[in-house]
Order: structure tokens, then sequence, then C-alpha cells
């Protein structure tokens, strides 16, 4: 899984909030589906941009995640390079694109787990928010370890703000 950080998490919160407030979302666009939303937060760049990017080497997202070559310099690779970057791993992208990581699914109740479906938006946010929400509590976690050895107490909300 992702390594947690603030960055990270942020970038998450703010897909999250781009999509509830109606950004496009289109599953089958390399540069307004579930990665694409997260990778234009994350780089900074437009869907359009992603996608033209995307599409000079064939395959979806999973399928170019499984090529990746960081010494490539494909337009495609270097994107991805900056995703890992952020902490996340090429396995975290692979299962958001179909929302299957069984780690952040095991923290959405089993009947709304078992209606989900990788290409509706509403579905995407849930699995976001929950992952969110993971990336948060292992986060804590570690400054909780990290804080008990200088004596220290933290208020997560704020430090996660």
């Amino acid at each position: 899984m992702a390594k947690a950080n603030p960055n990270l998490i942020f970038k998450l919160r703010k897909t999250v909030e781009k999509l509830k407030k109606g950004a496009t979302y289109q599953w089958g666009h390399m540069g307004a589906c579930n990665c694409g939303n997260l990778a234009q937060e994350i780089i900074q760049i437009s869907k359009a941009e992603i996608h033209r990017l995307a599409m000079q080497r064939s395959g979806d997202w999973s399928e170019q995640l499984v090529d990746y070559c960081p010494s490539s310099g494909m337009p495609m690779d270097l994107m991805i390079s900056k995703l890992l970057d952020s902490g996340l791993e090429r396995d975290d992208l692979i299962h958001l694109e179909k929302l299957s990581d069984p780690e952040i699914l095991s923290h959405i109740p089993k009947e709304r787990r078992d209606k989900m479906v990788k290409n509706h938006i509403a579905d995407v946010i849930l699995y976001l928010e929950t992952w969110t929400q993971v990336l948060e509590t292992q986060w804590a976690a570690a400054q909780s370890i990290q804080l008990l050895s200088v004596g220290r107490k933290i208020n997560y909300s704020e430090a996660l703000s």
C-alpha cells in the first residue's frame, strides 16, 4: 500500500472534493478515469494532456502500469514516476482503476462493497474516501510511534487538516 504522507492524503481529499463537485468522470478516458482524476491532482496537468500523453502507447492504466519502465523516457512512464514519487505504488494504481485493493475494501461494509462497480463515480468516491481514511490512520499511528520517543502528543485532526 501507498506510503502514508500528508501530501498524498491531501491530494486524495482534493480528488474526492473535485469529483463530488462534478469534475469530469469517464472511466474509459485516461485523463478522466479513476487514476486519471487522481493523477490530475498529483501531477497538476489537465485530463486532456494526461490522455494525449497516455495514448502514445497502447493500453489502459493497468496495462501501462504493468509495462512501466522508469528509464524509458516515455511520457506515460514519466507520469507514473511522478505518481510513485508521491508515495503511491504501482499496485495502488492498478487497484484504484478497478476498485480492488483488499485492504481498502475490508473497511467498506460487505453489503456495500459487493455492489461496487469500477466505473460508477459514487463507488470511486467511496473507495477514495476509504483509502484516505486508511492512510490517515496509518500516518497518525506512525506519528504516535515517533512522538512516544520524544514524549509529546499531537492533535491529529489539526495535523491532517
